[in-house]
């Protein structure tokens, strides 16, 4: 057989790779000269009055003044209100910015500015620079965010780190239904659902994240080697992944925490 699949791209997809790449050494580049960072995720539509914007500008203060740099996706709403927290305070403010079919809206207050055409290379961004997750209320997106850094450390491909629901009217109704139907069902363990932590409370989620950066340092000091067995994105290599018979079942273990 030769030629592509008429509902393929061919060999533009192979040239395509040195734009991924591209995506990938600026945002190494850029990224790694700034301080650890927390990402901070939440709805675009958020209006400017409301009260989880009002929250997010002052968490993006908070964290500025512990200098921690805010990571958010670039664009309005909670995530422009969280890089002008950071930006008022001579923070650190990223913005990793998206091409979109309709054009996305950069927020002003970003110091540091990255601009991605794939959403994948931005994840990695995402995660490789943070320390910290908190989310906001949101849609797909803040979702999406979400649950993948619970699927991270549930795998154990990166550390338990901090995964913080900003909104406990908005969260509790989905935590609620986690532990029902995905714990309930066998889906996820109960320590699975406990992965993250619901607050309204701003000096708690900076304490947590303190005390996270303070835990992961001595840990680095005390471990220096384990930093070897992490991949380029940030996440650990693990074993490679071998067949299992059909009437043969493992139970996967999950590395020490």
């Amino acid at each position: 057989m030769t030629g592509a699949h008429p509902l393929t791209r061919g060999p533009e997809d192979t040239w395509r790779m040195f734009r991924i790449l591209a995506e990938f050494v600026d945002g190494f580049e850029t990224m790694s000269r700034v301080p650890p960072g927390v990402s901070i995720f939440g709805s675009a539509r958020t209006p400017r009055g409301d009260a989880y914007y009002r929250m997010a500008e002052q968490l993006g203060r908070k964290l500025a003044m512990e200098s921690f740099s805010v990571i958010t996706g670039g664009g309005p709403g909670i995530m422009e209100a969280a890089n002008k927290g950071a930006f008022l305070a001579d923070g650190t403010s990223v913005g990793l910015n998206i091409f979109l079919p309709t054009e996305q809206l950069a927020n002003r207050y970003q110091n540091v500015s990255l601009d991605f055409r794939y959403f994948f290379c931005r994840k990695v961004m995402f995660v490789k620079y943070a320390v910290a997750f908190v989310c906001f209320p949101g849609g797909f997106g803040t979702l999406d965010e979400f649950f993948e850094s619970l699927t991270l450390i549930q795998t154990g491909k990166t550390e338990r780190f901090p995964v913080l629901l900003i909104g406990t009217e908005f969260w509790s109704p989905l935590v609620e239904w986690m532990g029902d139907q995905l714990c309930g069902r066998n889906h996820v363990g109960p320590e699975d659902v406990d992965l993250c932590e619901m607050t309204d409370d701003l000096d708690l989620v900076v304490e947590r994240v303190v005390e996270h950066r303070r835990r992961r340092l001595q840990a680095l000091a005390e471990r220096p080697q384990e930093e070897s067995q992490r991949t380029a994105e940030g996440t650990y290599e693990g074993a490679h992944p071998r067949a299992v018979p059909p009437n043969q079942h493992t139970n996967q273990q999950k590395p020490p925490a």
